[in-house]
């Protein structure tokens, strides 16, 4: 694998072409092995274009499933797809380095500069002492997850599958994938407290961003935790509690969600769906039962999605923070952008706007193309588009029955939203030198 980096000799392979090309070759082989009929259970190939759909939708720790994983895929196949999870969740570059401490090869500099690019990072300074942090905390939060699940997996199955159903589910979780093979999600668990909460906890941590956990162990209050940390954490919290607050009074009285549980039920499971649109496409009631503005809330939901650097989706948190704040700061007339008495740079505030912008166009034209080419109608289909964009993996179960083209069209909809839509537009762009100077200021009407 690293002999790729030996293009960075020219100017050929930027470090975001990279990762765009790292991510792609991860789809591509994915799809070969899940297109081999020992993969299947019936003994026949999925066919290559829904092989590429579950391999897209594994590495970009997505969850859109064109079939049941739990019925379709062997041992074999299944195997396949929580690799294919973990090395997403992960990055190509993350494994990579793994492999390099392994034989004890030296990092050069341009592979810091992909590592630098694949975990979000400012700065090369201690890159590889991160990384060896990231592999360390994601298995010791996985580890812990399975041991959670196994409490309840294995009186229930046996001890072998109780362990295989642990591991699978934790690292799906983590990885903010959503992928299950229970054959119905955590629906049969919607009242059980332990797997609702691992779940919910495992999405969450996954969903911070690492660098997060650093400062939290490094610093230990929230008043010496940066800003980053600080926006992250709040933004997250509000988005939890009050997205379960709206979930519930919108959905408590649908008969085919959560009219029909007990009060505590309706408390976790509007919890547990207020949590999955952060990344993960689990389900603990019938998403596809769910009224309109529960649909329209979990699409903001998603849209928004975790925290930079982490295992998840969407435009992130701080992104949607620094839009709101820039909002806020316009209303009330101030020139600076502050939170928490620190002041927010203007690149990191038009970063934000691009992002947000780049996304939108995206979720809008490919919305827009699926009501062409697809029967479902459009709020499902914009349901469907934002879940790939944001990595998600929820559906309202249109998913087996979207046409080929639809299936490429959101494959590759996914692989824009992992990677990310700057990374691509850096990757693939030409860079232009910047002007050594000004055009005269000209005035607009706006607003």
């Amino acid at each position: 694998m690293f002999k790729v980096f030996k293009k960075l000799e020219n100017n050929v392979m930027n470090p975001p072409r990279v990762l765009a090309l790292g991510f792609a070759g991860l789809i591509l082989f994915g799809a070969f092995l899940l297109n081999l009929p020992i993969a299947s259970v019936d003994g026949q190939s999925i066919g290559f274009i829904n092989a590429l759909f579950t391999a897209a939708s594994s590495v970009c720790v997505t969850g859109l499933v064109v079939v049941n994983t739990a019925y379709h895929w062997t041992l074999f196949g299944k195997i396949v797809i929580i690799s294919l999870i973990q090395m997403g969740g992960l990055g190509f570059m993350t494994l990579a380095t793994i492999v390099a401490l392994i034989v004890g090869k030296k990092i050069s500099l341009k592979e810091r500069l992909v590592i630098k690019e694949q975990l979000n990072q400012e700065t090369m300074s201690g890159l590889v002492r991160l990384t060896k942090y990231v592999i360390l905390a994601t298995f010791t939060m996985e580890g812990i997850g399975a041991l959670f699940f196994a409490t309840r997996f294995i009186p229930e199955y046996g001890l072998v599958t109780g362990i295989w159903y642990s591991i699978f589910h934790a690292i799906s979780a983590f990885c903010n994938a959503g992928f299950d093979i229970l054959g119905d999600s955590i629906a049969p668990y919607v009242g059980d407290v332990v797997i609702n909460l691992t779940v919910c906890a495992l999405i969450i941590v996954g969903g911070l961003g690492f660098s997060v956990y650093i400062d939290i162990y490094k610093n230990k209050s929230f008043k010496k935790f940066n800003l980053h940390t600080k926006l992250v954490l709040v933004i997250t919290a509000a988005l939890l509690i009050g997205g379960a607050v709206i979930f519930y009074l919108l959905e408590m009285n649908n008969p085919e969600t959560l009219k029909n549980l007990t009060f505590g039920e309706k408390v976790l499971a509007s919890l547990f769906q207020s949590t999955v649109p952060r990344t993960a496409g689990f389900y603990s009631v019938n998403m596809g039962a769910l009224y309109d503005t529960s649909v329209f809330l979990l699409i903001i939901l998603m849209f928004i999605g975790g925290s930079p650097g982490s295992t998840a989706g969407g435009i992130k948190t701080t992104t949607f923070g620094a839009l709101v704040l820039t909002t806020l700061s316009v209303i009330r007339g101030d020139k600076d952008v502050v939170a928490f008495k620190k002041r927010i740079s203007y690149d990191a505030i038009n970063k934000s706007i691009a992002i947000i912008m780049v996304e939108l166009l995206i979720l809008v034209g490919v919305s827009f193309i699926l009501t062409i080419t697809e029967s479902a109608g459009f709020l499902d289909l914009l349901f469907e588009t934002t879940s790939a964009i944001a990595t998600v993996g929820l559906t309202t179960g249109i998913t087996p029955d979207l046409t080929d083209f639809g299936k490429v069209l959101l494959s590759v909809t996914m692989y824009f939203g992992r990677v990310g839509p700057l990374t691509m537009a850096f990757a693939f762009s030409r860079h232009h030198k910047h002007a050594n100077f000004k055009y005269s200021e000209g005035n607009i009407m706006v607003g």
